[in-house]
Protein backbone atom coordinates (compact mmCIF):
# COMPACT_ATOMS: atom_id res chain seq x y z
CA UNK A 1 0.00 0.00 0.00
CA UNK A 2 1.68 3.59 -1.29
CA UNK A 3 2.09 6.12 1.81
CA UNK A 4 0.99 9.02 0.19
CA UNK A 5 0.26 12.67 2.08
CA UNK A 6 -3.26 12.29 2.76
CA UNK A 7 -5.32 14.32 0.84
CA UNK A 8 -7.23 16.41 3.00
CA UNK A 9 -3.80 17.31 4.68
CA UNK A 10 -2.26 18.39 1.33
CA UNK A 11 -5.42 20.59 0.62
CA UNK A 12 -4.69 22.74 3.58
CA UNK A 13 -1.14 22.96 3.77
CA UNK A 14 -1.78 24.29 -0.04
CA UNK A 15 -4.32 26.54 1.05
CA UNK A 16 -2.75 27.83 4.04
CA UNK A 17 0.62 28.70 1.57
CA UNK A 18 -1.28 30.16 -0.74
CA UNK A 19 -3.43 32.67 1.68
CA UNK A 20 -0.75 33.88 3.44
CA UNK A 21 1.37 34.54 0.04
CA UNK A 22 -1.58 36.28 -1.01
CA UNK A 23 -2.23 38.50 2.09
CA UNK A 24 1.78 38.71 3.53
CA UNK A 25 1.48 42.41 2.38
CA UNK A 26 -1.17 43.14 4.78
CA UNK A 27 -0.48 41.37 7.97
CA UNK A 28 0.17 44.72 9.53
CA UNK A 29 -2.74 46.81 7.29
CA UNK A 30 -4.38 47.93 10.76
CA UNK A 31 -1.10 49.17 12.35
CA UNK A 32 -1.60 53.20 11.72
CA UNK A 33 1.50 53.93 12.54
CA UNK A 34 3.32 51.88 9.46
CA UNK A 35 0.81 53.15 7.18
CA UNK A 36 0.93 56.83 8.18
CA UNK A 37 4.76 56.78 7.54
CA UNK A 38 4.16 55.09 4.39
CA UNK A 39 1.55 57.20 2.92
CA UNK A 40 1.56 60.39 5.41
CA UNK A 41 4.39 61.07 6.76
CA UNK A 42 6.35 63.01 3.98
CA UNK A 43 4.10 65.63 3.79
CA UNK A 44 2.85 65.52 7.46
CA UNK A 45 4.50 65.40 11.14
CA UNK A 46 2.11 63.63 13.07
CA UNK A 47 2.07 64.89 16.46
CA UNK A 48 4.04 68.29 16.11
CA UNK A 49 2.75 71.31 14.66
CA UNK A 50 5.67 71.68 12.01
CA UNK A 51 4.44 72.13 8.76
CA UNK A 52 6.45 70.24 6.03
CA UNK A 53 4.61 70.17 2.62
CA UNK A 54 1.64 70.00 4.19
CA UNK A 55 0.38 71.43 7.58
CA UNK A 56 1.47 69.40 11.04
CA UNK A 57 -1.34 67.21 12.12
CA UNK A 58 -0.58 68.18 16.10
CA UNK A 59 -4.52 69.37 17.36
CA UNK A 60 -6.08 68.15 14.20
CA UNK A 61 -8.77 66.75 15.59
CA UNK A 62 -10.02 69.98 17.45
CA UNK A 63 -9.63 72.25 14.49
CA UNK A 64 -11.81 69.71 12.08
CA UNK A 65 -15.29 68.75 11.92
CA UNK A 66 -16.49 65.73 13.86
CA UNK A 67 -18.40 62.84 12.54
CA UNK A 68 -16.77 60.58 10.04
CA UNK A 69 -15.07 64.19 8.12
CA UNK A 70 -11.71 62.94 8.80
CA UNK A 71 -12.20 59.87 7.35
CA UNK A 72 -13.95 61.15 4.14
CA UNK A 73 -11.14 63.77 3.43
CA UNK A 74 -8.29 61.25 4.16
CA UNK A 75 -9.65 58.96 1.87
CA UNK A 76 -10.49 61.59 -1.34
CA UNK A 77 -9.48 65.01 -0.35
CA UNK A 78 -10.81 66.23 -3.85
CA UNK A 79 -14.74 65.24 -3.21
CA UNK A 80 -15.01 66.94 0.22
CA UNK A 81 -13.90 69.90 -1.50
CA UNK A 82 -16.15 69.86 -5.01
CA UNK A 83 -18.85 69.11 -2.12
CA UNK A 84 -18.56 72.62 -1.14
CA UNK A 85 -17.46 71.85 2.59
CA UNK A 86 -16.72 75.05 4.03
CA UNK A 87 -13.56 73.82 6.66
CA UNK A 88 -11.91 71.55 3.66
CA UNK A 89 -11.99 74.99 0.72
CA UNK A 90 -10.44 76.58 3.57
CA UNK A 91 -7.43 74.84 4.74
CA UNK A 92 -7.32 73.81 1.02
CA UNK A 93 -7.01 77.76 0.22
CA UNK A 94 -4.38 78.08 3.07
CA UNK A 95 -2.19 75.32 1.70
CA UNK A 96 -1.46 77.10 -1.56
CA UNK A 97 -4.23 74.64 -2.95
CA UNK A 98 -1.49 72.14 -3.19
CA UNK A 99 -2.89 68.70 -4.11
CA UNK A 100 -2.94 66.21 -1.65
CA UNK A 101 -3.08 62.48 -2.48
CA UNK A 102 -6.55 60.43 -2.72
CA UNK A 103 -5.92 57.22 -1.10
CA UNK A 104 -9.17 56.00 -2.46
CA UNK A 105 -9.24 52.55 -3.88
CA UNK A 106 -5.63 52.36 -2.08
CA UNK A 107 -6.47 52.23 1.86
CA UNK A 108 -9.57 50.51 2.89
CA UNK A 109 -11.66 52.26 5.45
CA UNK A 110 -10.17 50.11 8.36
CA UNK A 111 -6.59 51.51 7.37
CA UNK A 112 -7.49 54.86 7.90
CA UNK A 113 -9.28 54.12 11.14
CA UNK A 114 -6.20 53.33 12.19
CA UNK A 115 -4.28 56.07 11.27
CA UNK A 116 -6.77 58.41 12.46
CA UNK A 117 -6.45 56.36 15.43
CA UNK A 118 -2.73 56.67 15.93
CA UNK A 119 -2.71 60.27 15.73
CA UNK A 120 -5.67 60.58 18.23
CA UNK A 121 -3.07 58.36 20.73
CA UNK A 122 -0.44 60.50 22.79
CA UNK A 123 2.75 61.30 21.35
CA UNK A 124 5.41 58.20 21.56
CA UNK A 125 9.28 58.78 21.13
CA UNK A 126 9.90 56.97 18.20
CA UNK A 127 12.38 58.58 15.12
CA UNK A 128 10.47 59.62 11.97
CA UNK A 129 6.74 59.76 14.08
CA UNK A 130 7.09 62.88 16.24
CA UNK A 131 9.72 64.24 16.89
CA UNK A 132 10.33 68.04 15.04
CA UNK A 133 11.98 66.71 11.88
CA UNK A 134 10.14 64.18 10.06
CA UNK A 135 13.02 62.43 8.76
CA UNK A 136 15.65 62.34 11.57
CA UNK A 137 19.24 62.49 11.27
CA UNK A 138 20.63 59.00 9.87
CA UNK A 139 23.68 57.47 12.13
CA UNK A 140 22.80 59.72 15.50
CA UNK A 141 24.33 57.75 18.37
CA UNK A 142 21.85 55.82 20.38
CA UNK A 143 19.04 55.69 18.22
CA UNK A 144 16.01 54.03 18.59
CA UNK A 145 14.05 51.99 16.23
CA UNK A 146 10.85 51.01 16.60
CA UNK A 147 10.22 47.43 17.54
CA UNK A 148 8.50 45.49 15.37
CA UNK A 149 8.36 41.57 13.60
CA UNK A 150 8.81 41.80 9.91
CA UNK A 151 6.63 40.11 7.86
CA UNK A 152 8.97 37.53 6.69
CA UNK A 153 9.66 36.63 9.49
CA UNK A 154 6.21 35.32 10.47
CA UNK A 155 5.96 33.96 7.13
CA UNK A 156 8.96 31.43 8.02
CA UNK A 157 7.76 30.35 11.53
CA UNK A 158 4.66 29.46 9.91
CA UNK A 159 6.41 27.50 7.68
CA UNK A 160 8.36 26.03 10.18
CA UNK A 161 5.57 25.06 12.63
CA UNK A 162 3.53 23.29 9.44
CA UNK A 163 6.51 21.79 8.68
CA UNK A 164 6.81 19.94 12.38
CA UNK A 165 3.16 19.06 12.40
CA UNK A 166 2.81 17.31 8.87
CA UNK A 167 6.23 15.44 10.85
CA UNK A 168 4.48 14.31 13.58
CA UNK A 169 0.83 13.58 11.69
CA UNK A 170 2.88 11.98 8.98
CA UNK A 171 5.11 10.00 11.95
CA UNK A 172 1.64 8.85 13.76
CA UNK A 173 -0.60 7.95 10.47
CA UNK A 174 2.45 5.76 9.45
CA UNK A 175 2.17 4.00 12.95
CA UNK A 176 -0.81 3.46 13.06
CA UNK A 177 -1.22 1.90 9.11
CA UNK A 178 1.43 -0.06 9.88
CA UNK A 179 -0.20 -1.56 13.35
CA UNK A 180 -3.43 -2.46 11.42
CA UNK A 181 -1.22 -4.06 8.62
CA UNK A 182 0.38 -6.35 11.31
CA UNK A 183 -2.88 -6.90 12.78
CA UNK A 184 -4.23 -8.35 9.23
CA UNK A 185 -1.41 -10.05 8.53
CA UNK A 186 -0.17 -8.09 6.07
CA UNK A 187 3.10 -6.74 5.45
CA UNK A 188 3.98 -3.11 6.47
CA UNK A 189 4.76 -0.27 4.49
CA UNK A 190 7.60 0.65 2.58
CA UNK A 191 9.60 2.88 4.57
CA UNK A 192 10.12 6.29 2.19
CA UNK A 193 11.30 9.72 3.21
CA UNK A 194 9.04 12.76 3.46
CA UNK A 195 10.53 13.98 0.40
CA UNK A 196 10.38 11.14 -2.19
CA UNK A 197 6.76 10.99 -0.30
CA UNK A 198 5.68 14.59 -1.50
CA UNK A 199 7.50 13.96 -5.21
CA UNK A 200 5.35 10.75 -5.53
CA UNK A 201 2.45 12.95 -4.40
CA UNK A 202 3.19 15.74 -7.04
CA UNK A 203 3.51 13.40 -9.61
CA UNK A 204 -0.01 12.19 -9.41
CA UNK A 205 -1.59 16.00 -9.11
CA UNK A 206 0.47 17.68 -11.59
CA UNK A 207 -2.27 19.68 -13.17
CA UNK A 208 -3.26 20.78 -9.33
CA UNK A 209 0.53 21.18 -8.72
CA UNK A 210 1.60 23.64 -12.20
CA UNK A 211 -1.59 25.89 -11.10
CA UNK A 212 -0.14 26.77 -7.88
CA UNK A 213 3.39 27.38 -9.24
CA UNK A 214 2.08 29.75 -11.63
CA UNK A 215 -0.25 31.52 -9.28
CA UNK A 216 2.71 31.87 -7.01
CA UNK A 217 5.41 32.74 -9.39
CA UNK A 218 3.16 35.57 -10.29
CA UNK A 219 2.84 36.56 -6.55
CA UNK A 220 6.61 36.13 -6.71
CA UNK A 221 7.10 38.86 -9.50
CA UNK A 222 4.51 40.75 -7.62
CA UNK A 223 6.22 41.35 -4.29
CA UNK A 224 9.26 42.06 -6.87
CA UNK A 225 7.57 44.89 -8.21
CA UNK A 226 6.41 46.24 -5.13
CA UNK A 227 9.74 46.01 -3.42
CA UNK A 228 11.28 48.15 -6.51
CA UNK A 229 8.75 50.12 -6.39
CA UNK A 230 9.70 51.73 -2.95
CA UNK A 231 13.39 51.41 -3.75
CA UNK A 232 15.41 54.33 -2.69
CA UNK A 233 19.03 55.54 -2.39
CA UNK A 234 19.84 56.60 1.30
CA UNK A 235 16.27 56.73 2.71
CA UNK A 236 14.87 53.91 4.75
CA UNK A 237 11.12 53.33 4.68
CA UNK A 238 11.21 51.49 8.00
CA UNK A 239 12.55 54.48 10.12
CA UNK A 240 11.59 57.26 7.15
CA UNK A 241 15.11 58.30 8.04
CA UNK A 242 16.52 60.42 5.05
CA UNK A 243 20.31 61.41 4.72
CA UNK A 244 21.81 64.01 6.34
CA UNK A 245 25.78 64.17 6.18
CA UNK A 246 27.82 66.46 7.69
CA UNK A 247 29.07 69.14 4.82
CA UNK A 248 32.86 70.50 5.22
CA UNK A 249 30.88 73.87 6.10
CA UNK A 250 28.42 74.62 8.42
CA UNK A 251 26.13 76.04 5.76
CA UNK A 252 22.85 77.06 7.24
CA UNK A 253 20.11 76.88 4.66
CA UNK A 254 17.91 78.49 7.24
CA UNK A 255 20.61 81.80 7.69
CA UNK A 256 20.72 82.28 3.70
CA UNK A 257 17.52 80.94 2.00
CA UNK A 258 15.29 81.46 4.76
CA UNK A 259 16.15 84.72 6.96
CA UNK A 260 18.28 86.46 4.40
CA UNK A 261 15.76 85.14 1.47
CA UNK A 262 18.52 84.50 -1.01
CA UNK A 263 16.81 82.64 -4.11
CA UNK A 264 17.66 78.90 -4.77
CA UNK A 265 18.73 80.23 -8.34
CA UNK A 266 21.47 82.30 -6.87
CA UNK A 267 23.24 79.46 -5.55
CA UNK A 268 22.10 76.71 -7.73
CA UNK A 269 22.45 78.83 -11.02
CA UNK A 270 22.07 76.15 -13.45
CA UNK A 271 19.05 74.32 -11.74
CA UNK A 272 16.24 76.52 -14.69
CA UNK A 273 18.27 75.57 -17.95
CA UNK A 274 19.98 72.59 -17.20
CA UNK A 275 18.90 68.58 -15.63
CA UNK A 276 21.74 69.24 -12.76
CA UNK A 277 20.57 71.72 -10.17
CA UNK A 278 24.42 72.77 -9.75
CA UNK A 279 26.45 73.23 -7.00
CA UNK A 280 27.97 77.02 -5.65
CA UNK A 281 31.19 76.92 -6.59
CA UNK A 282 33.54 79.11 -3.96
CA UNK A 283 33.56 82.13 -6.16
CA UNK A 284 29.50 82.39 -5.40
CA UNK A 285 30.18 82.21 -1.84
CA UNK A 286 32.84 85.20 -1.69
CA UNK A 287 30.55 87.47 -3.79
CA UNK A 288 29.03 87.86 -0.01
CA UNK A 289 31.86 86.63 2.01
CA UNK A 290 34.22 89.11 0.44
CA UNK A 291 32.21 92.09 2.87
CA UNK A 292 30.86 89.53 5.42
CA UNK A 293 33.17 87.66 7.41
CA UNK A 294 32.02 86.94 10.66
CA UNK A 295 28.38 84.77 11.18
CA UNK A 296 25.76 84.50 13.82
CA UNK A 297 26.69 81.90 15.20
CA UNK A 298 30.55 80.11 14.39
CA UNK A 299 32.01 84.16 14.14
CA UNK A 300 35.04 83.52 11.55
CA UNK A 301 35.79 80.15 12.38
CA UNK A 302 33.47 78.41 9.00
CA UNK A 303 33.54 81.76 6.66
CA UNK A 304 37.53 81.13 7.23
CA UNK A 305 37.08 77.62 5.43
CA UNK A 306 35.52 79.71 2.69
CA UNK A 307 38.73 81.94 2.37
CA UNK A 308 41.00 79.28 2.53
CA UNK A 309 39.29 76.95 -0.44
CA UNK A 310 39.85 80.28 -2.35
CA UNK A 311 43.41 81.74 -1.07
CA UNK A 312 41.63 84.55 -0.31
CA UNK A 313 43.71 86.86 2.56
CA UNK A 314 40.78 88.77 4.20
CA UNK A 315 43.32 91.03 5.97
CA UNK A 316 45.40 91.84 3.00
CA UNK A 317 42.16 91.67 0.55
CA UNK A 318 44.15 89.56 -2.06
CA UNK A 319 43.65 86.23 -3.67
CA UNK A 320 46.63 83.80 -4.11
CA UNK A 321 45.51 81.35 -6.37
CA UNK A 322 48.44 79.05 -5.25
CA UNK A 323 46.56 78.51 -2.16
CA UNK A 324 43.25 77.59 -3.09
CA UNK A 325 41.71 74.80 -1.94
CA UNK A 326 38.29 73.25 -3.63
CA UNK A 327 35.60 72.49 -1.67
CA UNK A 328 33.91 68.81 -1.86
CA UNK A 329 30.71 69.03 -1.42
CA UNK A 330 28.50 65.96 -0.17
CA UNK A 331 25.10 65.46 -2.42
CA UNK A 332 22.17 64.72 -0.21
CA UNK A 333 19.76 63.91 -2.73
CA UNK A 334 20.29 61.03 -5.10
CA UNK A 335 18.52 58.94 -7.86
CA UNK A 336 19.48 55.81 -8.97
CA UNK A 337 22.17 55.62 -12.07
CA UNK A 338 19.49 53.99 -14.08
CA UNK A 339 17.38 57.29 -13.57
CA UNK A 340 17.06 60.68 -15.15
CA UNK A 341 15.62 63.62 -13.97
CA UNK A 342 15.80 66.96 -15.59
CA UNK A 343 15.22 69.95 -13.12
CA UNK A 344 14.72 72.53 -15.40
CA UNK A 345 11.81 70.49 -17.36
CA UNK A 346 10.10 70.53 -13.76
CA UNK A 347 10.67 73.77 -12.35
CA UNK A 348 10.26 76.00 -15.80
CA UNK A 349 7.96 73.53 -17.42
CA UNK A 350 6.18 71.95 -14.56
CA UNK A 351 6.37 75.07 -12.48
CA UNK A 352 7.22 72.93 -9.73
CA UNK A 353 8.34 74.30 -6.47
CA UNK A 354 12.18 73.28 -4.73
CA UNK A 355 10.12 72.56 -1.54
CA UNK A 356 8.11 69.80 -3.08
CA UNK A 357 11.17 67.71 -3.66
CA UNK A 358 13.47 68.73 -1.33
CA UNK A 359 11.27 69.54 1.88
CA UNK A 360 11.01 73.12 3.81
CA UNK A 361 14.65 73.79 3.12
CA UNK A 362 14.09 77.66 4.38
CA UNK A 363 14.06 75.98 7.95
CA UNK A 364 16.81 73.54 7.45
CA UNK A 365 20.22 74.05 9.35
CA UNK A 366 21.42 71.02 8.10
CA UNK A 367 20.47 69.99 4.62
CA UNK A 368 18.47 66.40 4.76
CA UNK A 369 16.24 64.48 2.20
CA UNK A 370 12.57 64.86 2.98
CA UNK A 371 11.13 62.83 0.42
CA UNK A 372 11.77 59.29 -0.41
CA UNK A 373 12.56 60.20 -4.08
CA UNK A 374 11.27 56.51 -5.14
CA UNK A 375 9.30 54.99 -8.05
CA UNK A 376 6.05 55.39 -6.29
CA UNK A 377 6.72 58.54 -5.02
CA UNK A 378 7.50 60.04 -8.88
CA UNK A 379 4.52 58.13 -10.38
CA UNK A 380 1.79 59.43 -7.58
CA UNK A 381 2.90 62.56 -8.06
CA UNK A 382 2.92 62.37 -11.88
CA UNK A 383 -1.05 61.22 -11.49
CA UNK A 384 -2.10 63.96 -9.34
CA UNK A 385 0.26 67.36 -10.40
CA UNK A 386 -1.58 68.99 -12.89
CA UNK A 387 -0.10 70.32 -16.48
CA UNK A 388 0.81 74.02 -16.16
CA UNK A 389 -0.83 75.16 -18.98
CA UNK A 390 -1.50 78.93 -18.32
CA UNK A 391 0.45 80.93 -20.60
CA UNK A 392 1.87 77.81 -23.00
CA UNK A 393 0.08 77.92 -26.46
CA UNK A 394 1.15 74.62 -27.61
CA UNK A 395 -0.66 73.03 -24.16
CA UNK A 396 -3.86 75.78 -25.02
CA UNK A 397 -4.51 74.15 -27.90
CA UNK A 398 -3.88 70.44 -26.78
CA UNK A 399 -6.13 71.15 -23.93
CA UNK A 400 -9.23 72.97 -25.95
CA UNK A 401 -8.86 69.94 -28.19
CA UNK A 402 -8.92 67.30 -25.71
CA UNK A 403 -12.06 69.33 -24.18
CA UNK A 404 -13.90 69.20 -27.21
CA UNK A 405 -13.00 65.12 -27.89
CA UNK A 406 -14.30 64.36 -24.39
CA UNK A 407 -16.62 67.15 -23.77
CA UNK A 408 -19.33 65.41 -21.76
CA UNK A 409 -17.75 62.27 -21.40
CA UNK A 410 -15.13 62.43 -19.22
CA UNK A 411 -14.50 65.09 -15.51
CA UNK A 412 -10.42 64.47 -15.45
CA UNK A 413 -8.15 66.76 -14.94
CA UNK A 414 -5.18 67.36 -17.23
CA UNK A 415 -1.98 65.78 -15.20
CA UNK A 416 1.52 64.73 -16.42
CA UNK A 417 -0.22 61.11 -16.65
CA UNK A 418 -2.65 61.93 -19.01
CA UNK A 419 0.68 63.37 -21.50
CA UNK A 420 2.78 60.16 -20.99
CA UNK A 421 4.87 61.11 -17.44
CA UNK A 422 4.02 57.12 -17.16
CA UNK A 423 6.11 56.17 -19.89
CA UNK A 424 9.18 53.80 -18.53
CA UNK A 425 11.16 55.63 -21.18
CA UNK A 426 10.71 59.02 -19.62
CA UNK A 427 12.40 58.10 -17.09
CA UNK A 428 14.38 54.77 -18.17
CA UNK A 429 16.67 54.84 -21.02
Amino acid sequence: MKNYISRTTAKALIAAIFTLFAFNSNLFAQDGAKIFRANCATCHASHTDQKITGPGLKGVFDRAPKGDWMKRWILNNEKVIKSGDAYANKIYTENNKQAMNVFEGQLTDKDVEAVIAFLKAPPVDAPGLNSTSTVPEVGSEGEERSAKVEPLYIILAFIVIIAILLGTFRSIRTSMQNAANRAQGLPENEDITFFQEARNWMKGHRRFVGVMLIIIGFMGMKSCWDACYNIGVYYNWETQKGYRPEQPIKFSHKLHAGDNEIACQYCHSSVEKSRHAGIPTVNICMNCHKGIQKGPKYGDKEIGKIYEAAGFDPAKGTYDKTKESPLTWIKVHNLPDHVYFNHSQHVVVGKIECGTCHGDVKSMTIAEQKAPLTMKWCIECHRKTEVAMQGNAYYDRLHKALKEKYKGQYDVKMTVEKIGGLECAKCHY
